[in-house]
């Protein structure tokens, strides 16, 4: 980078400075993409080594998960509802990114996601999605490859139905409401395969169980992460 680069781009800066999507506060520096306060304050569960954890407990007695985990509590109102709002409805691609990347380093010092072999991400109806730009859990997905060296199975997964929101339904409307909505394609071969199983935010569930039965059917060892979890 020449000297008139960088002076042009500190100059952009000024008029335009990084803002911290989570409280709006101007970045510093050495702050990349969060600011240090909101990292710090994030309320992590730093779960993802013990196998009976809350996220786990979520899918007992519904569907065999190998592992599962979450990057933080989820609450609504807070300043990290507006990451995932960001990402999922203003088209802050780069959120699902960065954060998909931290998820993955930290999974990596897990032994329990030692062995895994894939990243699947809980599809999105092609309409949606076409309306949307992206797939959010594909974005993290994407960053949780990066950090861990993994491939992604991208269309691995494959929403056939698309309903209205479920966000106010409990865990029992949403199951019967989706449990057929997803099916698994014969892009990759899974079988024997340990793969990973990223959303965005996990609620009740019923979408990760709907997920994981197809993924179940293949004889694959299915294992779970999101960025969020609320309702535990």
């Amino acid at each position: 980078m020449t000297q008139v680069t960088k002076s042009f781009q500190n100059f952009i800066s000024l008029l335009y400075p990084d803002l911290c999507p989570a409280c709006g506060n101007t970045l510093l520096k050495n702050e990349l993409f969060l600011c240090t306060p909101c990292l710090f304050e994030m309320p992590r569960l730093r779960n993802h080594e013990d196998k009976d954890n809350e996220v786990s407990r979520l899918f007992w007695g519904r569907v065999y998960i190998h592992n599962a985990t979450a990057y933080f509590y989820y609450t609504k109102k807070s300043r990290y509802q507006k990451l995932i709002h960001k990402l999922k409805y203003q088209g802050y691609k780069n959120i699902g990114l960065e954060m998909g990347k931290m998820l993955g380093k930290e999974l990596l010092q897990s032994p329990s996601y030692k062995d895994l072999d894939a990243v699947v991400p809980v599809p999105m109806h092609p309409k949606k999605e076409k309306i949307r730009g992206y797939n959010q859990s594909e974005v993290i997905a994407q960053g949780v490859c990066e950090s861990m060296g993994i491939e992604l199975y991208g269309k691995c997964l494959e929403r056939v139905e698309m309903h209205d929101s479920q966000t106010k339904k409990n865990r029992t409307e949403r199951w019967e409401g989706i449990k057929s909505d997803y099916r698994i394609t014969d892009k990759y071969e899974i079988k024997g395969k340990h793969v990973l199983l990223v959303d965005d935010v996990i609620t009740t569930g019923a979408t990760i169980e709907a997920c994981a039965s197809q993924l179940l059917l293949r004889e694959s060892k299915v294992s779970v992460a999101a960025l969020g979890v609320t309702g535990i």
